[in-house]
């Protein structure tokens, strides 16, 4: 591992904890909001739920963004995230949600889809599983081609600095490169298959949608952090 790498792998994790920690915080008041919104329908006009949905998306594009900045300093950092508890590390796809979960949660937490709608979330659904495993055969090949180990315990070694054999210096080099490229197109699937969900839901419904995705997420962590904290106590 080239000098100073160590460092710097820590250097970008404490970045994203300190940024994760300030999105946590704003990620708790847009629940509220939408909470609100989804509660007192009546009172919120057409305009206020729009920019609504519009400031819950632009929230999660930055935690994308700023992972995506993380990725390209050091894209091992990514698969081990030292922000997240083990139980929302087990629940990852390629370093986020898997796509197609997010479709079903769409069935789950909005009822009154129109026959048009749900067709139109079916067949989206069957492109994203394509796409899914596109991204997936790319990941086994990435590893397959550079003889690469676990990429886990790859992770794990970049995260906790430990170095790496000098002899594979340069197949980490080109894994790392490729694994970019694979979280990147894998960020991309997630981002488009939310907008196009979306584009398909009226603005109520996609208060219903965000609450629920929003919730998942929150109630995922809360189970997961007392977990670790048994585990290490």
């Amino acid at each position: 591992m080239s000098p100073g790498s160590g460092a710097s792998t820590s250097r970008d994790g404490v970045s994203f904890d300190t940024f994760f920690e300030g999105w946590l915080v704003r990620h708790e008041h847009y629940l509220e909001e939408l909470l609100t919104a989804q509660q007192q329908c009546s009172e919120y006009q057409g305009d206020d739920v729009k920019d609504l949905i519009t400031r819950v998306l632009s929230h999660y594009q930055q935690y994308f963004e700023e992972k995506s900045r993380v990725a390209q300093r050091n894209v091992f950092l990514v698969f081990a995230p030292t922000w997240l508890s083990s139980l929302e590390c087990a629940s990852l796809w390629i370093t986020g949600f898997k796509p197609g979960f997010a479709l079903r949660l769409v069935f789950s937490s909005v009822q009154d889809l129109s026959r048009e709608q749900s067709e139109r979330i079916e067949r989206l659904m069957e492109e994203t599983k394509v796409e899914e495993r596109v991204l997936n055969d790319e990941l086994a090949r990435v590893q397959e081609s550079v003889a690469a180990p676990p990429l886990l315990e790859m992770a794990r070694k970049q995260a906790r600095r430990t170095n790496v054999e000098g002899g594979r210096e340069e197949a980490l080099l080109t894994l790392r490169k490729a694994l970019e490229e694979v979280v990147a197109g894998a960020d991309l699937l997630r981002m488009t298959t939310t907008m196009k969900v979306v584009e398909i839901l009226k603005p109520e419904q996609n208060v219903r949608y965000l609450t629920a995705a929003t919730q998942l997420f929150l109630n995922l962590r809360n189970l997961g952090l007392p977990k670790d904290a048994n585990a290490k106590g």
